[in-house]
């Protein structure tokens, strides 16, 4: 069966699985493996562990060899080159004033490639700080954009508890957090308590989420109704961890009790309480009553039915020559029309007063 090792890179960075062979290997090991990057150098976390090949997958790599005295000797080296090329990247970075920021430089172990990891609010054009680097240090240059979670994770730090970072110490992924991991929490929602160095939610927050949850269930509501020996009211805080519940009397006292100490109101209470809830909703039904639409409807039709009758009356007139009754019915038009807008055209009267005398 083959024996399975589990390797990091960074601290606190991801596992891989290697097959370990036969060689002698012990934990905390400095190892040298192929990689898709090229030959790395990593330390062994777990193992070695035998394992079916069933369960193995099929792209598993063998560990070249264990790390020697020379090897440890070229990953001094790196690290003095990597700062040569930090200090000289930054120093391009402030020349060509580009809107970013270096966070750390990695050569691979056989130093066929330097990667310059950097920050930037946005896309940033390298193209010209590229071929700076290229022309001084004669290798491969591959600039790698970051966010600020990966930035604290490479630099480290001391959080607001005192100890050193998570992410940098054993928290290998990170989680995604939410402001109601802190609501839950009942934390204070100031930012500049509930996020870390880096600008986000505290990772942290994320650990005992799951347990206040669960605490929860077992304690009542705030804003429910409840009665102790001081009297009835209202639950107005809550503290999950010590159990004591602040609860708000009728007559406007805080009292913090024990959960055990509650009771809920009996059903004498909550009966009395009904009726005065029924006052309240009396005058709005009386308000709301309005009479019966019925005999509007009625008389409504009984209105319009009225003034159709002197029409019907009024369509025999006397009979008369085409000239008269046509004469007429313009004349009423035009009354109408006068009537209806409420002036009549000047100049017409007059020209009816002088047909009339000739």
């Amino acid at each position: 069966m083959p024996r399975i090792v589990k390797l990091q890179f960074t601290n606190a960075g991801k596992m891989y699985d290697f097959n370990a062979g036969d060689l002698n290997i012990n934990l905390r090991d400095k190892v040298i493996v192929e990689t898709e990057r090229g030959m790395s150098i990593g330390t062994v976390v777990e193992g070695p562990l035998e394992k079916e090949v069933a369960e193995l997958p099929a792209d598993l790599v063998s560990i070249i060899r264990v790390a020697t005295a020379v090897d440890m000797d070229a990953i001094a080296r790196n690290a003095e080159k990597e700062k040569e090329a930090y200090d000289f990247c930054n120093q391009r970075i402030i020349e060509r004033n580009m809107e970013m920021k270096l966070v750390r430089v990695e050569y691979l172990f056989d130093s066929s490639k330097a990667i310059f990891y950097f920050t930037a609010d946005g896309r940033v054009d390298f193209r010209d700080l590229v071929k700076d680097l290229a022309h001084a240090f004669h290798t491969r240059i591959e600039m790698r954009q970051i966010g600020v979670r990966d930035e604290s994770k490479m630099i480290g730090g001391i959080g607001i508890c005192g100890r050193e970072l998570c992410c940098c110490s054993f928290l290998r992924d990170f989680q995604p957090v939410s402001v109601k991991m802190a609501k839950e929490q009942n934390l204070a929602l100031n930012p500049s308590k509930i996020s870390g160095q880096c600008g986000r939610l505290l990772c942290c927050l994320d650990y005992e989420y799951e347990t206040y949850c669960n605490l929860k269930k077992s304690f009542p509501k705030c804003g429910k109704r409840v009665s102790v020996e001081a009297g009835s009211g209202v639950i107005d805080k809550q503290n999950l961890l010590t159990g004591v519940l602040t609860i708000k009397l009728d007559d406007g006292k805080l009292v913090n009790v024990k959960k055990q100490e509650l009771r809920e109101e009996s059903a004498t209470e909550q009966t009395q309480k009904k009726p005065e809830v029924n006052t309240t909703e009396k005058p709005t039904q009386t308000r709301r009553e309005r009479p019966p639409r019925t005999p509007r409807q009625q008389e409504q039709p009984s209105k319009k039915a009225e003034p159709s009758a002197p029409r019907e009356t009024a369509v025999n007139p006397v009979v008369t020559d085409d000239k008269t009754q046509k004469t007429e019915g313009r004349s009423s038009k035009k009354k109408s029309r006068s009537r209806r807008h409420g002036h009549r055209k000047p100049g017409k009267p007059q020209e009816t007063e002088n047909k009339n005398t000739d």
